[in-house]
């Protein structure tokens, strides 16, 4: 049975012939050159490969085992290396570069430059392009997530009220700053999770992980500092924010629940002036930690 080729994506299927410049892959599509440079070693007919299929200068299809910046449906912050007639090419990790064409161009594209873009598949022309011009592309409402649920952040832009991001690929959110505990920049992706959700569909996240996960890596981190600093740390409840957040990278809050966590497994004492390190036996340590 051929397998139902989608282009721009990664897609498992069969070898159905060698020849001397690669194999020929079997799909719905019709037969895809893989070249020899990108056949996994001892591939043979009859054997299934995992490759990411699109159109070459040509329109023809092929595959290539090497894996781009992002995918089709997905946003990448990518660097142009060349400009044409048609557009701006973009470096995106494979033998062929990405155009973004004048009319996707929000801005005008220059060489050497880094944009945020959204990776597509014009539907008649069956080519993959890529558009500064996200906003049409994003959920504006009933995206299905939840409040609390984890969710991948790609740093979009930096506003007056905060910064903008991109959730999962698929709808804007709002990182507020003043909750922001490392530098951040345009292009980077982070791990975080939906704080609210508010009435009328906008979103506002987080960094870091939820719920006792998030305070799990906040012990290991308040003990890496412990450690660093031969086993004291003048911080307590007397601590500003401000302190915790630039020492530690999280909050009060968080800092507040991870030490009493930490008191409660016995591994630190707390002073009036700080915390201190027990001296506790290295199982102990190791059962609780891995550093």
């Amino acid at each position: 049975m051929q397998a139902h080729l989608e282009i721009g994506k990664f897609n498992d299927l069969t070898v159905k012939k060698e020849t001397a410049i690669g194999v020929y892959l079997d799909s719905d599509a019709g037969d895809i050159l893989l070249p020899r440079k990108y056949v996994p070693g001892g591939a043979g007919v009859g054997d299934v490969v995992n490759v990411f299929v699109y159109c070459d200068s040509e329109d023809r299809l092929v595959a290539t085992t090497l894996k781009p910046a992002a995918l089709v449906g997905e946003c990448a912050w990518l660097k142009v290396v060349a400009l044409s007639r048609a557009g701006a090419f973009l470096d995106w990790g494979i033998q062929k570069d990405l155009l973004v064409p004048y009319s996707e161009q929000s801005v005008k594209m220059e060489v050497g430059n880094k944009y945020i873009v959204r990776i597509f598949l014009d539907e008649r022309t069956q080519r993959i392009a890529a558009t500064t011009k996200i906003g049409r592309f994003m959920e504006k409402e009933n995206t299905g997530l939840r409040e609390g649920e984890s969710a991948s952040l790609l740093i979009y832009r930096f506003t007056d009220y905060g910064i903008k991001v991109i959730i999962n690929n698929r709808c804007f959110g709002l990182l507020y700053e003043n909750e922001v505990f490392e530098k951040l920049h345009v292009g980077d992706k982070v791990e975080g999770h939906i704080r609210r959700i508010r009435p009328d569909g906008k979103i506002d996240v987080v960094l870091g992980k939820t719920g006792t996960e998030g305070i799990e890596d906040a012990k290991v981190a308040i003990m890496r500092a412990l450690k660093e600093h031969r086993g004291f740390l003048p911080m307590g409840d007397f601590s500003a924010p401000e302190h915790i957040r630039e020492m530690l990278h999280m909050s009060k809050k968080t800092f507040k629940k991870a030490v009493g966590g930490l008191y409660k497994n016995e591994l630190i004492e707390i002073k009036e002036d700080g915390i201190k390190l027990k001296k506790v036996d290295k199982a102990k340590m190791v059962q609780n930690f891995k550093f």
